[in-house]
């Protein structure tokens, strides 16, 4: 494993990408230029996001149902706002006599929902959308701040629009956990690629409390922290400077279960059984099965069916080589394959995969790279014929003379051919007209399959 390859800063050395460098949230003025930073990035997944509501609002107002009960009053929805104002102890029977425990919800949502509530005008349903709706601005935020410190800005940008207009993005403006678990683990990514091992130990706590899937954030951070020590023991043999000089990332690897645990701990006590968390699970159907649930829907499926979901399964995993092929960082490579594999290896409802691997923003990182590079040159050459006046005939040959002397001789500030200063109106626009158009198209059929499922009758 090379040290390109993990990417992250460890003690003492100098911060990766300091042009990228995004402040994480709450450090005063480093984080109000960060924002201003990512505001291209938080613009443009803002107007994706608006785009789609506008969608279902319209279809909502012609179909005659209410678009805000459909965000916030039908399933997962129902059970964080029960939980909210009562407490967990509900439990439904179903008609095959399956019983669904309103402890396989953890209970970070349903803590925010209830102190918002408790605190401003808003139901338990309007202070979910409220914390969904800010945590998506957070999870751009952060995925635009871990794509920035890979491969630029630009791409940051598109990384956050991409993930946008995800085919399940309408899921982010519902009263769900996806945005808020995305949040943190972007963040808590970022953290790690920082060198920031006890805050990412600390928002990795918080995912723990929000959704099951923190494990795959948990696995990457731990994951990472083994490689590193391996990989310097190898180059020292000497542990015990090696264990004084990793112990913050020791500390945040050790901190980072625990959110997760503790829920575990509590459903077991409360249930008076170790097992009990998982067996809540298995009752919903969303115990681990290695892939055969999976396995017997495709083969259920009409032929036709059946082929394009292998040729979607297929893009998948073309995604996941991409990503290796593309070095991404240790931490941030292992949290989207877990995510991957712990949507596709349970029994659950297949419907819900999609949205199960939502919270993966890294997948979308070779189409981000990709489609920040569309139109690169054309615009890059555009800029320059802005910024400088092209040479008048007694210039040519004297342009010829400069490009052709020693680059490192200065000079004079009267010299023909001599570069001109860049002037505000010659930046390049944060995204290419391609790269725009792309997204626009993206958004407007995310927008539409949104407002379609969400005004059906199958849940996402």
């Amino acid at each position: 494993m090379s040290d390109q390859h993990l990417r992250t800063r460890m003690p003492g050395e100098p911060a990766l990408a300091p042009a990228a460098d995004q402040a994480l949230p709450g450090r005063g003025p480093r984080t109000a230029a960060a924002l201003r930073a990512a505001a291209p990035a938080l613009a443009v997944y803002a107007a994706v996001r608006a785009l789609g509501l506008l969608v279902l609002w319209t279809a909502a107002g012609a179909s005659g149902k209410d678009p805000v009960a459909r965000l916030s009053g039908r399933w997962d929805s129902v059970w964080y706002q029960r939980i909210a104002e009562n407490g967990y102890g509900h439990t439904a029977t179903l008609p095959d006599g399956a019983l669904h425990s309103d402890l396989a919800f953890f209970p970070l949502l349903p803590a925010l929902e209830r102190g918002i509530s408790e605190v401003t005008p808003l139901t338990l349903g309007g202070a979910g959308l409220l914390v969904a709706w800010t945590a998506g601005l957070f999870a751009a935020w952060g995925i635009f701040a871990v794509g920035a410190q890979l491969h630029g800005r630009r791409t940051g940008v598109v990384l956050a629009g991409l993930w946008g207009v995800y085919p399940t993005a309408f899921v982010q403006s519902m009263a769900y956990t996806e945005t808020l678990f995305t949040a943190l683990a972007a963040w808590a990514l970022y953290a790690v690629l920082k060198g920031r091992w006890l805050v990412a130990g600390a928002l990795c706590v918080l995912a723990g409390l929000t959704r099951p899937s923190a494990a795959a954030l948990i696995a990457a951070l731990a994951i990472t922290a083994a490689v590193t020590l391996v990989r310097e023991f190898r180059a020292e043999s000497r542990p015990g400077p090696l264990l004084r000089r990793n112990a913050r990332m020791l500390a945040g690897v050790a901190l980072a279960p625990l959110g997760w645990l503790a829920y575990v701990v509590f459903v077991a006590v409360r249930e008076g059984s170790p097992f009990a968390y998982f067996e809540v699970q298995a009752q919903w159907g969303n115990n681990i099965d290695g892939g055969r649930a999976l396995a017997a829907f495709i083969a259920g499926l009409p032929l036709p069916a059946a082929l394009g979901l292998c040729a979607a399964l297929g893009l998948l995993g073309w995604l996941v080589v991409l990503c290796v092929r593309q070095r991404q960082p240790l931490p941030v490579l292992v949290y989207a394959v877990a995510i991957v594999v712990v949507s596709l290896i349970g029994a659950g409802y297949f419907g819900s995969r999609p949205r199960l691997m939502m919270p993966a923003f890294p997948l979308l990182l070779p189409p981000a790279v990709a489609l920040a590079g569309l139109g690169r040159g054309r615009a890059a050459l555009d800029g320059a014929r802005a910024k400088a006046p092209g040479p008048t005939p007694g210039e040519e040959q004297a342009a010829v003379t400069v490009a052709g002397a020693d680059r490192g001789a200065p000079l004079p500030p009267d010299a023909p051919g001599r570069p001109t200063a860049p002037t505000r109106s010659a930046r390049p626009a944060v995204l290419t007209a391609p790269a725009t158009l792309v997204l626009a198209v993206l958004a407007c059929a995310s927008a539409a399959f949104g407002a379609w499922t969400l005004l059906g009758a199958g849940p996402p």
